[in-house]
């Protein structure tokens, strides 16, 4: 018998690549997915349903049969926001976690996917595992709301973990890029704002780097992470989870910058803005759990992934 997945955020970035993944494993499972303002995906294989998660009503509408709930629901964005707005993703991603998770309780839906993040990591110049959060050390102050909002919905996760049958995987992933990821400059991460800014750039151009360049950050293609949540579900046998997933070396931005520009076949010159917002943190994931427990390791290179990256770009904006 087919199980019912319930992607919450299927027209965001990972949501929309999870949704088309299990759509096409169509002998094993049925994929409902959820959108607001964003188009949902263009698959007739996705029953795509309008739902605001902040809503208790809708919440309980969208729960109806399902077997599994993958919840990417989340409101996120770039470096701007991160700095400009820090209330930005902690109200609506608090409220949303709250009523879905209660209502997978009430339901007794047997399985749970939560996507989670890295911010509330220390920065570090070696790979951290998933016992290195140190709850006594200060938050890096940009991310202190959003590491929080994380952390308090992971407790929540632990928490109906331990008083129902419902088995729940938090994965802390790190900077996860590929097709459908935000591409606008005002939304986007590094890698998407630099994918744009060079392929918008002419031969011979220039493009704008926030900062000066030296941070570092654990970048993962988004078909692996697609592939960690299908590990997790076929084999965690325990009731409740954190898992790293992440590419488990650190990139610099200008390294980014520079494989970006070499792939893109552009000569293009790169200038650093220091008055715009950067994070100064440096990360690398430890995914030895990961690898031991689900039998997961990342398997796209990030030359792959970037030609993989490039070549879906040109063919959805056309240059």
């Amino acid at each position: 018998m087919k199980k019912k997945i319930l992607v919450c955020g299927a027209s965001g970035f990972i949501g929309r690549n999870v949704a088309e993944y299990f759509a096409s494993l169509g002998d094993k499972y049925e994929v409902r997915g959820t959108y607001l303002k964003s188009p949902p995906p263009d698959d007739s294989r996705i029953e795509k349903v309008k739902a605001d998660l902040t809503d208790k009503n809708d919440v309980a509408r969208v729960m109806d049969g399902v077997d599994i709930v993958i919840q990417a629901a989340a409101t996120t964005s770039g470096a701007k926001d991160i700095v400009g707005k820090p209330y930005y993703h902690v109200t609506d991603n608090t409220v949303m976690n709250a009523l879905i998770f209660r209502e997978v309780f009430e339901r007794k839906i047997p399985r749970v996917v939560f996507f989670s993040c890295t911010v509330m990591y220390h920065s570090s110049d070696t790979p951290l595992k998933e016992t290195d959060y140190d709850p006594s050390r200060p938050i890096y102050p940009a991310y202190f709301g959003g590491a929080w909002m994380k952390l308090y919905n992971e407790k929540m996760c632990e928490f109906y973990a331990g008083i129902s049958d419902t088995r729940y995987t938090v994965i802390r992933h790190s900077n996860i890029y590929g097709p459908h990821d935000k591409y606008d400059l005002d939304r986007s991460h590094v890698f998407g704002a630099t994918v744009t800014k060079v392929m918008a750039a002419p031969d011979g151009g220039n493009i704008a780097v926030w900062g000066d360049g030296s941070e570092a950050r654990d970048l993962l293609y988004v078909s692996d992470i697609v592939s960690f949540v299908e590990a997790a579900l076929e084999k965690q046998e325990s009731k409740f989870e954190i898992f790293n997933a992440g590419g488990s070396k650190a990139v610099s931005v200008k390294e980014i910058v520079s494989e970006i520009i070499a792939h893109s076949g552009k000569k293009i010159g790169v200038t650093h803005d220091l008055s715009k917002p950067a994070i100064k943190t440096n990360l690398c994931l430890d995914t030895s759990k990961a690898r031991g427990m689900l039998g997961w390791h990342p398997k796209v290179s990030l030359d792959e992934g970037i030609k993989k990256t490039l070549a879906w770009h040109k063919k959805k904006f056309g240059k």
